[in-house]
């Protein structure tokens, strides 16, 4: 009778008559776009890293032209806004990259044509910043990526009057950066380019030097050369982009061509060499250096402008794949 009482009970469920009591999987709507909370303080040329399953957006560019040395710190599970201990130094148009559950913020600018080579620590324990060895190269606006064995490359940029080709990596574990030359150099020079890792290859796609060309490198990690990959269709650099599951997804940036924000969402797969044209963003956004992060399958889009040259805004875009 016991067990004639659990089948009954079963069957009940799948029959819609009795309470369902086991937990259910939330559906998700892929290829959507949704909206987070916003910025509390908008800013662009910002450098954004996930730390402790958050969003850290770090330093950045003012609507008064100024930089910052704000932290804050999205948390995607109850899309809400905090704030963390400043940067030592107000930085615009870094990098960040995360090892061993500390970030590292690489290189920008501290104002007008201030480059910067400083690398600064931030660990979460201690809730400290302490800085690091400096960067060989002077540079912003640099794609970075961090790979096996947590090396963190940093990749072009603009430093000094010149776009760059350098490739530079990090070792935290020795606090030691390459040296010059000891790494390929790009193909070609990029800055405000978007970066991603897909097995061992880096990608480096939509940047610029000085002229918008759709170029998309790709970095093979273990043999240490570069070589070309199909071009992106829409010339655009300042793009939100980062790799999920096996792809690389670029979204929104700035279309040279007719001077204006995007909505246009593509993904590049490496195995095809091709790229793919998704649903559009639900508002057209520069992101200029960083402003975004891949976390738990998503991507994040994190201030920047909706014009070339407009005001800077804090509005945060979310994409399912």
């Amino acid at each position: 009778m016991k067990t004639n009482s659990v089948v009954a009970a079963v069957l009940l469920m799948l029959l819609g008559t009795a309470p369902m009591t086991l937990a259910q999987e939330p559906v998700v709507a892929h290829n959507t776009w949704s909206y987070g909370a916003s910025m509390p303080v908008a800013l662009e040329y910002t450098a954004v890293a996930v730390l402790e399953k958050r969003i850290y957006v770090v330093g950045g560019g003012t609507p008064s032209g100024t930089v910052a040395a704000n932290v804050q710190i999205y948390d995607p599970a109850t899309n809400t806004w905090g704030s963390g201990p400043q940067l030592p130094i107000a930085t615009g148009g870094g990098c960040a990259g995360v090892v061993n559950n500390v970030l590292y913020f690489i290189g920008g600018n501290t104002g007008g044509q201030n480059y910067t080579n400083a690398v600064w620590a931030y660990s979460p324990k201690t809730e400290k910043w302490s800085q690091k060895a400096s960067m060989p190269t002077t540079a912003e606006a640099g794609a970075v990526c961090v790979v096996e064995k947590g090396i963190i490359y940093v990749m072009g940029g603009y430093g000094d009057g010149s776009f760059l080709t350098t490739v530079e990596g990090y070792d935290p574990a020795t606090d030691q950066w390459t040296e010059p030359g000891q790494l390929q150099s790009m193909l070609s020079p990029e800055d405000t380019a978007t970066g991603g890792l897909i097995g061992t290859t880096i990608i480096v796609t939509d940047g610029s030097d000085n002229y918008v060309d759709g170029h998309n490198e790709g970095y093979d990690v273990p043999s240490n050369t570069w070589s070309w990959l199909t071009s992106d269709p829409t010339l655009r650099q300042c793009a939100c982009g980062a790799s999920i599951g096996g792809r690389l997804y670029s979204a929104g940036g700035w279309d040279v061509v007719n001077d204006a924000a995007l909505t246009l969402t593509e993904s590049f797969t490496l195995s095809k060499n091709a790229w793919r044209t998704l649903a559009p963003m639900p508002q057209g956004m520069m992101t200029p250096i960083g402003g975004s992060a891949a976390y738990k399958g998503r991507l994040f889009c994190l201030g920047g402008n909706y014009s070339n040259g407009g005001g800077v805004v804090g509005t945060v875009e979310i994409y399912q794949p």
